[in-house]
């Protein structure tokens, strides 16, 4: 018998409880062992509930019960979460967190704490929910060199920007809509701004380059300047507008860029919709692979919590070798990425624009009071010069190659 206890009884905690007791014979069967729910963590009193028993309001009887071996971290930010794990894996309790920003702030020194008390810090629910991609960077891929990866990492954002596109209704009417059908939070900072997305796509990058890459130096761009005028040009040129988060393993640096991106109907994530999430990885032998699915909500992550308990199962008294060591990773400055841009300017800069540019493709949705077209590829630095010479923008977005 392994038993566990959860930290949080929101909504990923409830979630983890309800899976644990739902598919009780499935994955007590895939661990080899039985799972039991002992402890639910939480400040609040839960009367009625069915686990209402398992409820305390002290770590320390956790922390000091020999015979719990896995906790479910599902509290979120970084205090106290941070000392609740280091604790549980100096003890020798692995963790399984759901916490992004606390392995994006704290992930290598976790990992190795837990590595040198023969346990396991396991986040697979940190990034794209449900959605399997932890495990297959961290162990399937291992064969490659990963040296890309490109993904729509928040849910709310995506609903967001889909519902512009297949609408054309306006970011503020539909960040409002969202808000009432609990997609979005009522204070969505944290997504509409992009910083979610940062944190995950530095987790991501991380494990692909075995290294620390820390979330404060990625560019990070949010969607709050998108407009239904700039979804009319998108359709226009075949085109759809995701928010991205993506890095780059190249031979001028280490790349990493959260921001809006025109894409292609050719590209595999231009149909993902809704508050779906996906992940393209780039392998040098393997070539492109996608992961899709739900990148959030309750029983989705929870079920992704609960893979990683299963995994402690199988291997107590190992570590599942991680590859996030602590050294930093240089990330270079976005200024010398290089890319196609689509720009918007008032009717009279044009000729300011096309002198400034020189070769441009003007896009034309009928509206004469701007002129808009698309750059030839060029870095970021050499595009803000140009437009500053042109006289500023309306709204500028980057084109996905």
């Amino acid at each position: 018998m392994i038993q566990i206890a959860v930290l949080g009884y929101g909504t990923v905690g409830s979630g983890v409880v309800e899976v644990i007791e739902t598919n009780k014979a499935d994955i007590n069967k895939k661990a080899g062992e039985n799972l039991s729910v002992k402890y639910i963590l939480d400040l609040r009193d839960f009367p009625g509930d069915p686990y209402a028993d398992k409820v305390v309001h002290d770590y320390n009887i956790i922390l000091n019960d020999p015979e719990v071996a896995v906790i479910c971290e599902t509290m979120g930010g970084t205090k106290p979460a941070y000392d609740f794990t280091k604790q549980a894996l100096l003890l020798g309790k692995s963790v399984c967190t759901s916490n992004k920003e606390l392995v994006a702030a704290h992930g290598p020194e976790l990992i190795k704490i837990a590595r040198e008390n023969h346990c396991n810090y396991l986040f697979e629910a940190s990034v794209g929910g449900g959605i399997p991609i932890i495990r297959p960077l961290n162990y399937s891929l291992t064969a490659e060199k990963i040296d890309g990866i490109t993904g729509i990492l928040n849910g709310t954002t995506n609903y967001i920007l889909t519902k512009m596109d297949k609408e054309g209704a306006d970011f503020e009417d539909v960040l409002k809509e969202a808000q009432d059908k609990g997609y979005a939070e009522r204070n969505p900072e944290a997504d509409v701004e992009g910083y979610d997305a940062c944190r995950k796509i530095a987790i991501l990058s991380s494990l692909m380059s075995g290294r620390n890459v820390r979330y404060e130096e990625i560019y990070t761009e949010g969607i709050t300047k998108i407009t239904a005028v700039d979804f009319k040009y998108a359709k226009q040129m075949g085109k759809s507008i995701k928010l991205l988060a993506m890095s780059r393993d190249t031979e001028k640096g280490f790349f990493a860029m959260v921001a809006p991106f025109m894409i292609s109907k050719e590209h595999p994530l231009y149909s993902v919709n809704g508050v779906f999430n996906a992940v393209y990885v780039h392998g040098n032998m393997l070539g492109d692979s996608m992961y899709y699915g739900r990148g959030a909500g309750k029983l989705p992550t929870a079920s992704a919590v609960v893979s990683d308990v299963v995994d402690c199962a199988r291997h107590q008294g190992k570590t599942i070798m991680c590859f996030w060591d602590e050294e930093n990773v240089n990330v270079a400055e976005s200024s010398s990425a290089e890319r196609k841009f689509f720009v918007r300017v008032r009717a009279d800069q044009r000729e300011s624009a096309m002198a400034a540019f020189g070769s441009l493709a003007e896009v034309n949705v009928g509206m004469t009071e701007e002129f808009a077209f698309m750059t030839q590829v060029m870095s970021e630095k050499e595009f803000s010069e140009k437009i500053e010479k042109a006289g500023g923008y309306l709204n500028r977005i980057r084109i996905m190659a």
